[in-house]
C-alpha cells in the first residue's frame, strides 16, 4: 500500500490540485506503474526491434513524446516481465529500461538546439538521459555526464558501455562547481536535478514517507545553487533544461523563478508545442508539470531556458592537451600494429578513428573529439573507450569496442542461438554445433583461431577466442550475469 500523508495532500490542494484531480492522483499513486522502455538506436532500429518484441511476445504501445519509447507489456500472462533487465536483449544494449515520463527532458533538449558541441548531464546517473541524448546527437559532440557519487557513477559507466556510447566523458565532481571551473564552456546543459522524489511515488511506495516541508526548503537549496552553478557554465546563446521526478512547486516553479530573476539574460522557453498532448501539463509560464494520472506514468517537471548572445562576453577555450594529460600520441609502428591486426582479424577499418585515438600505457583510447577542452578545466574520470592493449607478442581487444564498432566487423563473427546468448552472459564457454541453427543462417566467417566477436540478433554481444571447437568466453567478470534469460 502505498504511503501518502495528508500534509503532502493538502500541500499539493494549496498549490494546484483541485478535489477532481486530487482524487485522481490518489488513485493513480495506488496503481502499479506500467513497464516503459527506450530503444537504444545506436544500435537498432525500431522496426528491427519491433519484430523482436514479436518474437518474444512483447507488446509495444508508443510513448507519445519519444519516439524510440515504448510501455510494454506481456502480451500473454505465459510471458511474464519481471526479469526485463536480465534479458540478452537488455544486457547487450538493445534497449535501456527508463520510465516514460523521465524521456522528456532530453527531447525537450533535442528539440531546441540541433548540435551542441558541449553537452554536460549535470547529474548523470545511472544514465538514462545521458545514453538518450547520446543516440539523439551526432557522435562528433562531446557529452560530458557527471556524477558525485562514487557508486552510481560505476553504474553510468557501465550503462554507457553497454549501450555502446562513444563520446561520453565522464567526470566526477559537485554539480555546483561547474560555473567556477568552466563558466560559459557548455552549448547545453541538463540539470536533472536531485529532488525529493515525490513523483515516484508509484514505483517506491516509501517514497513519501519522511516528506515534510522542512525537508523540501532544504533541497530546494542546494537546487538553487545547481541552477546557478548551470547558468554559469552555460555558453551565451546555450540552452538549458531543469528537470525533477517530484511535484511541490518549491522544487519546480520557484526555482525557476530564481534563475529568472537573478539573471536577467535567461528567458524560458515554452514547451506547450513539444508533443500532440502536452497541453494537459503545460503551465502558465510553459514548463511542463506531470502529474502520474495525466499519461499513466511518474510525476515529472521540465522546465526549459535560453542564454541570451552576447558575443563579447565568449570565452575561448584552449584544445591542446592539459600539463597532466595521462596520454601520449601513437607512434606510426603503434597505430600499423593495431591497425593490420583489426583489418586482418576483423575486416575492421580503423582509418576513421585515427586522429581521436590515443595511448595510456599500454592501452590504446578513443576519445571523444571536445575531450581535450573539458579536460583543461576540471579532472575528467573516464573518456571514451579503451579499444585494445598492446602486448608484446599479442593485442587484446576490449569488450567496448566491440559493443560500440562491432556492426562494422566482417571477419571472425559467429552468430548464437538464445541459449548460447544466455550461457556466454552466464560466463559459460560456447561449444560450436555445426548443426546449430544459428550457425548455419549466417555466413560463418570464422578462421578457426585467435580473438572472434560473437552476435545475437546480428547485434553484438562481445568477444570470445577460438580454442579447439569452443568458443573460450572473454566477457569482463563484472558482466557476468548468473540469471541471464
Amino acid at each position: 500500500m502505498t504511503f501518502i500523508p495528508q500534509t503532502f495532500l493538502d500541500h499539493l490542494t494549496q498549490q494546484s490540485l483541485d478535489k477532481e484531480s486530487l482524487d485522481e492522483f490518489i488513485t493513480s499513486c495506488q496503481t502499479p506503474l506500467r513497464k516503459s522502455i527506450r530503444i537504444n538506436t545506436l544500435k537498432i532500429n525500431a522496426d528491427e526491434f519491433s519484430a523482436i518484441a514479436k518474437q518474444k511476445n512483447w507488446q509495444l504501445t508508443p510513448i507519445p513524446w519519444c519516439a524510440e519509447g515504448f510501455w510494454v507489456s506481456p502480451l500473454n500472462e505465459q510471458h511474464p516481465m519481471d526479469s526485463l533487465g536480465l534479458s540478452v536483449e537488455h544486457l547487450q544494449g538493445l534497449f535501456y529500461i527508463q520510465e516514460a515520463s523521465s524521456m522528456l527532458p532530453p527531447v525537450a533538449l533535442a528539440s531546441l538546439i540541433q548540435s551542441p558541441q558541449q553537452l554536460l548531464d549535470m547529474a548523470a546517473a545511472p544514465g538514462s538521459k545521458t545514453t538518450q541524448m547520446a543516440a539523439h546527437f551526432d557522435p562528433s559532440i562531446n557529452l560530458v555526464a557527471n556524477e558525485l557519487s562514487s557508486s552510481r557513477l560505476k553504474v553510468l559507466h557501465a550503462n554507457v558501455v553497454r549501450c555502446g556510447v562513444t563520446n561520453v566523458a565522464l567526470s566526477h565532481l559537485d554539480g555546483r562547481e561547474f560555473g567556477d571551473k568552466s563558466p560559459g564552456l557548455f552549448d547545453a546543459i541538463l540539470l536533472d536535478a536531485p529532488c525529493g522524489g515525490e513523483g515516484t511515488v508509484r514505483k517506491d511506495p516509501d517514497a513519501l514517507k519522511n516528506w515534510s516541508p522542512e525537508a523540501l526548503r532544504d533541497i530546494a537549496s542546494t537546487q538553487k545553487q545547481l541552477i546557478s552553478s548551470a547558468y554559469q557554465a552555460l555558453k551565451p546563446g546555450g540552452v538549458l533544461v531543469y528537470s525533477t521526478c517530484t511535484l511541490s512547486e518549491e522544487e519546480n516553479q520557484h526555482i525557476c523563478q530564481h534563475l529568472l530573476t537573478q539573471h536577467s539574460d535567461m528567458n524560458a522557453i515554452s514547451l506547450a508545442q513539444l508533443f500532440p498532448e502536452a497541453s494537459k501539463c503545460v503551465t502558465s509560464e510553459g514548463y511542463l508539470h506531470v502529474f502520474p494520472h495525466l499519461f499513466d506514468s511518474e510525476g515529472f517537471f521540465v522546465a526549459a531556458f535560453k542564454k541570451e548572445d552576447n558575443a563579447s562576453s565568449h570565452i575561448e577555450y584552449s584544445v591542446k592537451p592539459p600539463k597532466r594529460w595521462p596520454f601520449d600520441s601513437l607512434s606510426k609502428k603503434q597505430y600499423s600494429q593495431i591497425s593490420d591486426y583489426f583489418d586482418q582479424q576483423f575486416g575492421f577499418n580503423l582509418e576513421p578513428l585515427k586522429q581521436r585515438l590515443w595511448l595510456r600505457d599500454n592501452a590504446v583510447w578513443y576519445l571523444p573529439q571536445g575531450s581535450l577542452t573539458v579536460a583543461n578545466q576540471f579532472r575528467i574520470d573516464r573518456a571514451g573507450i579503451k579499444i585494445a592493449e598492446l602486448h608484446k607478442n599479442r593485442i587484446k581487444t576490449q569488450h567496448e569496442f566491440i559493443m560500440a564498432f562491432g556492426g562494422q566487423i566482417t571477419l571472425n563473427s559467429q552468430a548464437l542461438t538464445h541459449q548460447q546468448a544466455v550461457d556466454y552472459y552466464r560466463g559459460k564457454d560456447i561449444h560450436l554445433d555445426q548443426t546449430n541453427a544459428a550457425s548455419n543462417a549466417f555466413e560463418n566467417s570464422l578462421s578457426g583461431k585467435g580473438e572472434c566477436m560473437i552476435t545475437y540478433h546480428n547485434q553484438p554481444l562481445g568477444l570470445c577466442k577460438q580454442v579447439s571447437g569452443r568458443l573460450k568466453n572473454s566477457l569482463p567478470r563484472p558482466l557476468v550475469q548468473d540469471n541471464a534469460e
